[in-house]
């Protein structure tokens, strides 16, 4: 048993926690399956890995071009308060899982392995279950975990390790395998067929807001055009260059942020060195926005197309009609780019509102904006809400979503006592759908269980009954799913 533990160990160290090595493998498996000629397997194996960096190197640098921001809207107004931000969320579970319950993190990855494996088994019991989508985003996994770990031990402290983690792994194995699932047909519509959907922290909440946005759609007189196919008079058509866009608008929004932190704060702090123009660093690290923008999208691009090819093999077969659920940031690659700077900006303008209005209210606890949420949850949001509801919708939902993540992360950290460790995941599904599961285990204990695992369990179920003939045919065949669909 321990040899299985270290090699698994060494597995979800090295490659299921390292996306674009599972992805690569993923690939790998998937051309090999294909029975591709070996060169062939092995250069679109390369370019998932490396197209999957490159968009990591995008999401890192936007991650860090936000950091004096964050920093130093704590530290230059005094704000004690937690960050809500995945990698603080699971650095908070870290530090507090022992002292308060006397357990261990490894055992986040025994819930990691157990879940996925019941992610899989879901699907291909398909038939029955109506699950699509494997969840493959790795690193993802293993921050949902961190935190489902906190959660179901404040609902059951007193339960042994195993059948804590049986619980676990039913439900977060549910929750990927429902969630992946609700984004199926929303993303072949955004990407026409690409054969993916999402993996993320906001799978109910893209389901929720397209839907929304569609609704909102068809109830309007005035038609909302969607940001690609606006165009902008005079001056304004500078805006329909979406690098363009993005620079100016992000010049203006931070540039306000950073002039109220002031050139003496950023010197103190170390972000700016002594003797360099003040002017200039605003305008270098609000044009950087544009700049990582730019590499993610060429990430995107250089994987994604093996990743869908790759994975007919697996969907034909090991598991027929399957997709692969991945990374949102995906989704920036299709639609219109300037989605992703508006749904970051109503995004942001949404938080801060909520963080002003617990700060007014002299909430108990305060949150910090993380960059994670305010930009991948909501820009995300904006893409799919555009592509059903057009720009009022692009603007108005993730504006909607701001709010949602800054107070739902307050109630649920707060009340469980992760907020006393400095973070929380905070991300949408994270910050709405999970408190009412909390809520339902913490009171109801094992019925509580029960009600989730069933509603989750009928999550696709209920998607089957609202439209048979097209539901698997959406990932079996996207272009007979479309005549259907103009048929109807």
């Amino acid at each position: 048993m321990e040899v299985l533990t270290k090699v698994w160990g060494f597995i979800v160290s090295n490659i299921i926690t390292q996306p674009a090595y599972f992805i690569g493998l993923i690939v790998l498996t998937g051309y090999a399956l294909l029975r591709k000629p070996w060169y062939d397997v092995l250069a679109g194996t390369i370019k998932a890995i490396v197209g999957y960096l490159i968009l990591a190197v995008g999401s890192g640098g936007l991650v860090n071009n936000f950091r004096p921001v964050l920093v130093g809207l704590k530290d230059r107004f005094h704000l004690d308060a937690m960050v809500i931000d995945p990698y603080f969320g699971q650095n908070a579970v870290t530090a507090g899982v022992e002292q308060v319950f006397g357990r261990t993190f490894g055992q986040v990855m025994i819930l990691v392995l157990i879940a996925f494996i019941f992610n899989i088994v879901l699907v291909a019991l398909k038939k029955w279950t109506k699950f699509r989508a494997i969840f493959t985003t790795g690193h993802v996994q293993v921050q949902q975990a961190s935190t489902a770990f906190w959660l179901i031990l404040f609902c059951f402290p007193k339960l042994g390790d195993t059948p804590v983690l049986l619980i676990m792994a039913l439900l977060l194995g549910l929750y990927w395998a429902a969630g992946t699932n609700l984004t199926v047909e929303i993303s072949q519509d955004l990407t026409d067929g690409a054969g993916f959907s999402i993996a993320h922290q906001q799978m109910f909440g893209l389901k929720l807001f397209s839907w929304l946005s569609e609704k909102m759609t068809k109830s309007s007189k005035k038609e909302s055009k969607r940001l690609e196919d606006l165009e902008l008079p005079g001056f304004l058509s500078i805006f329909n260059e979406n690098m363009v866009a993005t620079s100016i608008l992000m010049t203006f929004f931070f540039g306000a942020i950073l002039l109220l932190l002031g050139k003496s704060y950023l010197i103190e702090a170390k972000f700016l060195a002594e003797g360099k123009s003040f002017f200039f660093y605003i305008l270098t690290t609000c044009l950087n926005f544009a700049v990582y923008l730019a590499i993610l999208q060429l990430g995107v691009r250089t994987f994604v197309g093996e990743l869908s090819q790759s994975f007919q093999g697996i969907s034909h077969k090991l598991l027929k009609g399957a997709v692969p659920g991945v990374d949102c940031a995906v989704a920036y690659g299709f639609g219109s780019p300037n989605a992703v700077t508006i749904g970051f900006l109503f995004g942001a303008l949404g938080q801060f509102l909520a963080i002003g209005a617990l700060i007014l209210l002299k909430s108990p606890t305060l949150v910090i904006a993380g960059f994670v949420p305010v930009f991948f949850d909501n820009a995300t949001i904006a893409v799919y809400a555009n592509n059903k509801g057009g720009l009022r919708a692009a603007m108005l939902f993730p504006f909607i979503s701001g709010l949602m993540q800054v107070f739902g992360s307050a109630l649920i950290a707060g009340w469980v006592g992760l907020a006393a460790y400095g973070g929380y995941l905070g991300m949408w599904d994270w910050a709405v759908v999970w408190p009412v599961f909390t809520v339902l285990m913490k009171y109801l204990s094992y019925f509580g269980v029960a009600l989730v695992a069933i509603f989750l369990l009928a999550v696709p179920q209920i998607q089957y009954l609202m439209d048979k003939k097209g539901y698997f045919l959406v990932t079996e065949d996207y272009e007979a799913y479309k005549a259907l669909k103009a048929q109807k």
